[in-house]
C-alpha cells in the first residue's frame, strides 16, 4: 500500500464580503513556535528550489501544514526525520494546537473582511481502510480537516476529478488539475489536501493611470519592457550595503508583502545564498516608515512541482520508501508518501495581490530614500504580521502577464 500524494494548493484571489468574525483569536506561544519553525523550513526549502532557473513561487505555510497532518501519523525514525527537516521544534501535544491556533487566526482575518484569506484542509481516505480514530481526530481538531470516504481501488480516476474539483472550488478556480493523471491508483490509501486562498487590496493602492511601460533588467545585459506601477506614500523601508527592503501592507495591515531588492542587477544569487530565518526576522523588526516613491512591476506567475525528491534530499527520505513508519495512521508499516504536489498562482497588480513565496545582514538606515525601483530580479515574501509566519515566498526573474 502507499500513502497517496499530499496535494497542496494555494492561490491569492477573489475578494469576499465581511462577515461576523467574532473576537480576535490570540497568537499563542505554540502558534508562535510553529511560525518560527515554519519560516526556518521555508528558507531551507527555498535554498533547494532556487537552484532551478526562472521565476519561483510557493506557500511554505501550506506545505508545512499538510506535512504536519501527515506527521501526526509518523513514528520512529520517520517522525524524527520529518521533525528535523520541517523544524518542528516541539512535540505533537504542542505542535498540532499551534497549527490550530494559527489557522484560526488566518481564517478570522478572512472573516473580518479586510482581506480574503481562507485555509481549508481535507483527508481523502480509502473507504474501509482501518485508519485510527486518534489520527483522524488530530486532523479534524487541529486542522479542521474534513474526512472524505472515497474508493481508490475501483474509482481512482473519478476520485482524482473529485479532489481536483475541491481544490478548484477552494481557490476560486485559480488552481485546476492539481492532481495529474497517473498519480492515484488502486494502491493509494490516503490523499491530504491543503488549500490557502488569499486576496488583499493594498493599504496604499497604485493608480492605474500612473502605470507606464518601463525597462526591467533581467540580467546586466538583457532588458525587457514591463508595466511598472508607481505610488508615493509611507512604506516600511530598510537598507543594507547590498540590498533595499520594502514592506507594503494590505488593508487591515495584518498581512504584508516584503520585497528584497538587490542593489545590483546581478545581485540576486548572492542574496539567495545568504538568506536565513534568523537574519530575516531581525531585519524585519528594524523596518521604519519612510515617505518614498515606489516602482513595482505588475506581474503574475504559476508554479507547479512535486516536492517528494526535494524533501527526501533535505533529510526525510524514509517517508518516501519502504522504511516509512506511518503506523500512527493505521497501526501497520505499509504506508509511505507517494507524492507531495504543490501548485501556486500569484497576481500582483495596482489593486493588490491575488495568489491561489546576505550574508549576516546588518540593517542600517543610509539616509532618506528618494525612490524604491524594483526594475531588476528580486525576492518577495507575503507574511502574516501578528505571528511572523511566511505564507508565501517567491522570486521574480522575468515579469509576465
Amino acid at each position: 500500500m502507499r500513502l497517496g500524494g499530499i496535494c497542496l494548493a494555494l492561490a491569492f484571489s477573489a475578494a469576499g464580503c465581511s462577515r461576523d468574525a467574532g473576537p480576535e483569536p490570540p497568537i499563542t506561544p505554540e502558534s508562535k513556535a510553529v511560525a518560527e519553525g515554519g519560516n526556518a523550513f521555508a528558507l531551507d526549502l527555498y535554498a533547494k528550489l532556487s537552484q532551478t532557473e526562472g521565476n519561483l513561487f510557493f506557500s511554505p505555510y501550506s506545505i508545512s501544514a499538510a506535512l504536519a497532518m501527515t506527521y501526526a501519523g509518523a513514528r520512529g525514525e520517520t517522525a524524527g526525520q520529518m521533525a528535523k527537516v520541517l523544524h518542528f521544534a516541539t512535540d505533537g501535544d504542542r505542535l498540532h494546537p499551534g497549527f490550530a491556533g494559527l489557522g484560526r487566526h488566518l481564517n478570522w482575518l478572512g472573516a473580518k473582511g479586510d482581506v480574503t484569506l481562507n485555509v481549508a484542509n481535507a483527508l481523502w481516505a480509502q473507504q474501509g481502510h482501518p485508519f485510527r480514530e486518534e489520527f483522524l481526530g488530530v486532523a479534524k481538531t487541529s486542522y479542521d480537516a474534513s474526512v472524505q470516504q472515497v474508493d481508490f481501488i475501483k474509482s481512482a480516476e473519478q476520485t482524482r476529478g473529485r479532489i481536483n474539483a475541491w481544490v478548484s472550488d477552494r481557490t476560486k478556480g485559480r488552481i485546476k488539475d492539481l492532481v495529474p493523471t497517473g498519480v492515484l491508483d488502486e494502491i493509494t490509501r490516503l490523499v491530504l489536501t491543503d488549500a490557502i486562498y488569499f486576496k488583499g487590496r493594498w493599504d496604499e493602492q497604485f493608480d492605474k493611470k500612473h502605470t507606464r511601460d518601463a525597462p526591467f533588467h533581467v540580467t546586466p545585459t538583457k532588458t525587457v519592457t514591463v508595466p511598472m506601477m508607481t505610488h508615493k506614500a509611507e512604506f516600511g523601508y530598510a537598507e543594507t550595503d547590498g540590498a533595499e527592503i520594502l514592506e507594503m501592507a494590505y488593508e487591515g495591515e495584518s498581512v504584508s508583502m516584503v520585497v528584497l531588492l538587490p542593489k545590483e542587477a546581478d545581485g540576486l544569487a548572492g542574496l539567495e545564498k545568504s538568506l536565513n530565518a534568523k537574519d530575516l526576522e531581525a531585519w524585519l523588526g528594524r523596518l521604519a516608515k519612510r515617505d518614498i516613491r515606489v516602482f513595482v512591476p505588475r506581474f503574475r506567475m504559476t508554479w507547479q512541482f512535486d516536492l517528494a525528491r526535494t524533501l527526501a534530499s533535505m533529510g526525510m527520505s524514509d517517508a518516501f520508501d519502504g522504511k516509512a513508519d506511518f503506523s500512527g495512521m493505521d497501526g501497520m508499516r505499509d504506508l509511505f508518501i507517494a507524492a507531495v504536489l504543490h501548485k501556486a498562482f500569484v497576481d500582483v497588480n495596482e489593486e493588490g495581490t491575488e495568489a491561489g513565496s546576505w550574508i549576516g545582514i546588518t540593517v542600517e538606515t543610509l539616509g532618506e530614500p528618494e525612490a524604491f525601483r524594483a526594475d531588476r530580479p528580486f525576492l518577495f515574501v507575503i507574511r502574516h504580521r501578528p505571528s511572523g509566519a511566511i505564507l508565501f515566498l517567491g522570486r521574480l526573474v522575468k515579469p509576465s502577464e
